[in-house]
């Protein structure tokens, strides 16, 4: 589920898979596999090789370009160019042009004092970058959120299950828990996501008509929490102790755990000495934690009944289940719906219109219902949801540590990385590869229309293609076609609803925000 560094998988961490497991499949066939979309201009690329076979042409082995400069002066540099000096997009960009290599070395952040090894091998472009999702050749262990792991502290003590590695066996058992939910409670998804965002939309009305202008965030966060509440665990939050208080809650607790990644707009030498240089004590945020953990454990019984059969205690259990919900899923949910909102507004009314016109006879011609089966009709529709996850992966940071010596290979190049070493991607770069994709910084709805499902291969957000599944022996999100379902979702609401929408498009301390200034009702 990302325009900042806190960004999240969904439902499940998206932690990288191997191609094919030893393991049989944990995957039972949740929601049924989910299909794609494309442009009048097919966009049709060889792909690139795997990273082990070397193809009809022989690349030249060379020495990793970069350098980690001196010990502890390097790491600080890189981090104030990465947040500060340069940003993200540009550090990145700057260092492709001065190596003339899409692979290199770089620190990165947060570095000293939190992280004791900001060392990487960095890889940016769509070739290179799937080795990350080989856990025959990287290790994820406790690489979650990169160089450095939050204290166990704020997640009840345990490693949950973004930060093991399938080689471990409560990974097996915990994704295995992660699949039952979403089976388990199947059937009230789409009838939970439709009340909740009615509610949203009623809302936006209102306040457009009072103020306006309405602001997306706070709003659509509610009903994220409101619908996951609703959908995967049966209980409305409004009726518990917890109140509305559930987003508010889950955005202090994931700023401790994300903090060393982030800018949050104050003083530069202050954010650095505050939340780049320390983490931040996991007991100021104790007892908001605890009162999330009451409303799961309150709400889970069916399935914490399950984690027991499969060996898990109730309490280990929910602390993931918390976490899967609230860090992966809801956070998901926040950065994503709102940059998709951003470039479906921003690409203007002719798109609306398009959408509107496919959504709604396509619907009509189903008599009237909205299925998964409906909305496979509807390829200008799903083309809008790759492209938004192409564009704006929701995870943006993707880790691995080397198992042995790897051969990877980018486009012009092959770079031996040693057994032990820190490999990093950075997805964006990845999937706005120029030589696998056209115009490929451009926002192109239609781009995965007829033969341009082809190019799925290619979107990766799930930690692995879009074209692969999920298993107890990777770390492909387990909540893949769950995310791909609820992002459907909301475009089609949307456009039953209104013919066209206009928006205004600003900054905030996580990413962007957007203000919905006109909601135009279905006049067909």
């Amino acid at each position: 589920m990302a325009s900042t560094s806190l960004a999240f998988p969904s439902l499940q961490p998206k932690f990288q898979s191997p191609r094919r497991s030893s393991k049989p499949s944990a995957r039972r066939g949740i929601f049924p596999p989910i299909a794609s979309s494309l442009s009048e201009n097919p966009y049709v690329q060889v792909p690139p090789e795997t990273i082990e076979s070397p193809g009809p042409k022989e690349l030249p082995i060379l020495k990793i370009p970069g350098s980690y400069g001196f010990p502890f002066i390097g790491p600080i540099k890189d981090r104030l160019d990465y947040f500060y000096n340069q940003g993200r997009e540009e550090f990145f960009k700057s260092r492709v042009q001065k190596y003339r290599s899409t692979v290199f070395r770089a620190n990165m952040p947060p570095g000293p004092f939190i992280a004791s090894d900001p060392r990487v091998v960095v890889l940016l472009d769509g070739k290179s970058f799937p080795v990350l999702f080989d856990v025959t050749k990287v290790t994820k262990k406790n690489l979650f959120t990169g160089t450095y792991m939050p204290s166990t502290e704020l997640t009840g003590g345990y490693r949950v299950l973004s930060y093991l590695d399938p080689s471990e066996t409560r990974h097996d058992k915990l994704k295995r828990l992660m699949f039952f939910l979403l089976e388990f409670r199947r059937d009230h998804v789409m009838p939970e996501f439709h009340s909740s965002y009615t509610e949203l939309f009623n809302g936006f009305e209102q306040e457009l008509a009072t103020k306006g202008k309405a602001a997306f965030g706070d709003a659509s966060d509610q009903a994220a929490f409101n619908f996951l509440s609703r959908a995967l665990y049966g209980t409305n939050p409004a009726d518990t102790k917890l109140g509305i208080d559930g987003p508010k809650l889950i955005l202090k607790w994931v700023l401790f755990q994300l903090s060393p990644l982030l800018t949050l707009g104050l003083p530069k030498y202050l954010e650095e000495l505050l939340i780049h240089t320390f983490p931040l004590p996991p007991f100021l945020v104790k007892s908001d934690y605890r009162r999330l953990y009451d409303f799961f454990y309150e709400s889970s019984g069916p399935v914490l009944d399950e984690a027991e059969r499969l060996g898990i205690s109730r309490d280990e259990a929910c602390h993931n289940l918390l976490f899967a919900t609230c860090f992966n899923t809801f956070g998901g949910m926040k950065f994503f719906f709102t940059n998709m909102i951003k470039l479906i507004g921003r690409t203007g009314s002719e798109l609306h219109t398009q959408l509107a016109q496919e959504i709604r006879s396509t619907i009509k011609s189903n008599g009237g219902r909205v299925t998964m089966a409906v909305m496979e009709q509807m390829p200008l529709m799903k083309s809008v949801v790759y492209e938004s996850l192409r564009i704006e992966p929701p995870v943006p940071l993707q880790y691995g540590r080397a198992k042995r010596d790897l051969i990877i290979e980018s486009h012009e190049a092959a770079f031996r990385v040693k057994e032990g070493e820190m490999i990093f991607g950075y997805q964006p770069f990845a999937t706005k590869d120029p030589k696998i994709f056209d115009r490929p910084e451009e926002f192109v709805p239609d781009r995965f229309v007829g033969e341009g499902e082809k190019l799925l291969k290619h979107v990766l957000w799930s930690n692995g293609p879009e074209t692969e599944t999920p298993t107890v022996g990777n770390k492909q999100c387990a909540g893949k076609d769950f995310v791909v379902l609820v992002s459907r979702l909301l475009v089609v609401e949307l456009f039953r609803r209104y013919d066209s929408f206009e928006i205004e498009i600003g900054t905030s301390a996580l990413g962007v925000s957007v203000n919905l200034t006109s909601l135009k009702r279905s006049s067909f």
